[in-house]
């Protein structure tokens, strides 16, 4: 039996998965009665399960084939984000103030139905398939915790996994190689200047001021040090400065983050920003300092991983659903994987404006077409038993 088989036998519980854990979201390191229904689910179908019972939230799930070989782990990750849902369905959060607005329903919705394909073929199963269930992807730090957690990244030997994508039509799978997404960092400046009366600005350094210099002049971090051939984001979000409406304030913060696709120019984008940074801050008579926290690395899926996945889904869905995308400027946690174990990344079109699934991720108006996801389960599962097979 082939994966491509199962698809419209598991197309309606993959789809009723999905919309239960819409209705049913929880933030990141809250994912305690997630963890709990997965686990109860995975273990109904006979897999073996590890919850990490330190933390309560998430869980590595076990295929064991019918013969011995290497072990390849499938990743999902099962958090939810603090937004308020706007759309009318009747599978709508049920949650006031937090929804799955960026389609990680879909993807533990996804990777229950490969294990449920997985188990109907263990005799194709060369190995042992890890199902690693994920909290927390959306702080960027998910990943690293969950590396911790018992032995399983030790013992597997490549990874596999996806996001669903708003920007590509429903039913299409990129798995490009190369940067897939962007590594994502934060940053935080403190400007301290003088603090004075409205009425005599001549007797103090405005914070507000030299706040506003800096935003302006990191604007030539990207446009005039970087390659115009290399993408690259510096972007503000946030100035806080001030209390009141004539007092000239002497300190101020501002909140940021930085995208790139080369690990090799991250210092040379921190010391260019740092530099920029103290020196404007230095002409106006003020200091100010840079704080930078890198979240994720880039996403970058290796040669090997690519051209294996690419066969996997034209042979499991056919050639017309392979699909090419550009790189996107999101962060990703799974890219902590992919330091360390070679693996592939894909993008799972969802778009259908018939269902009105074209809001972007994080809006909360998002929305997918979840009736091609058990397609995307048959890829993940086909992609496993490939792997060790042609692995030993």
């Amino acid at each position: 039996m082939h994966s491509r088989d199962l698809i419209e036998q598991y197309k309606g519980y993959v789809q009723n998965w999905r919309r239960y854990f819409h209705k049913h979201p929880e933030l990141s390191n809250e994912e305690f009665e997630t963890t709990k229904t997965l686990a109860k689910e995975l273990e109904s179908m006979g897999v073996e399960v590890h919850v990490d019972t330190e933390r309560g939230i998430g869980l590595i799930g076990i295929i064991h084939g019918s013969k011995p070989g290497k072990a390849i782990a499938l990743r999902a990750d099962i958090d939810a984000l603090p937004v308020h849902e706007y759309n009318a369905v009747d599978y709508k959060s049920e949650v006031e103030g937090k929804m799955h607005a960026c389609g990680h329903d879909g993807h533990m919705a996804i990777l229950l139905g490969a294990a449920k394909m997985l188990m109907s073929m263990k005799d194709r199963i060369e190995g042992d398939v890890y199902l690693a269930f994920q909290p927390a992807e959306e702080t960027g730090a998910g990943a690293p915790d969950f590396i911790k957690f018992g032995d399983w990244y030790d013992k597997v030997d490549a990874i596999f996994g996806g996001h669903v994508w708003i920007d590509l039509p429903a039913g299409l799978i990129s798995v490009e190689e190369g940067p897939r997404m962007a590594a994502s960092s934060q940053i935080t400046i403190n400007v301290k200047g003088k603090q004075g009366h409205g009425a005599q600005p001549h007797q103090a350094i405005d914070a507000i001021v030299v706040a506003s210099a800096i935003v302006m002049n990191l604007q030539t971090v990207v446009s005039r040090n970087v390659s115009a051939l290399d993408s690259v984001v510096v972007t503000i979000g946030n100035i806080h400065s001030g209390s009141e409406w004539n007092v000239i304030p002497g300190e101020a913060s501002l909140g940021g983050t930085v995208r790139f696709f080369d690990p090799n120019q991250e210092q040379y984008i921190i010391d260019t920003i740092r530099r920029i940074v103290e020196h404007t801050a230095e002409a106006y008579g003020a200091t100010a300092t840079l704080e930078y926290v890198k979240k994720v690395p880039p996403t970058i899926n290796d040669p090997e991983s690519s051209e294996l996945a690419e066969r996997v889904v034209i042979d499991t869905l056919g050639k017309d659903k392979l699909s090419k995308m550009r790189k996107v400027m999101p962060g990703e946690d799974f890219a902590w994987y992919l330091q360390d174990k070679q693996g592939c990344f894909a993008f799972i079109g969802i778009q259908n404006p018939d269902v009105e699934a074209t809001y972007d991720h994080h809006n909360n108006r998002f929305n997918m077409d979840d009736t091609v996801l058990s397609a995307a389960s048959a890829v993940y599962a086909e992609y496993a038993i490939q792997w060790l097979k042609e692995n030993k």
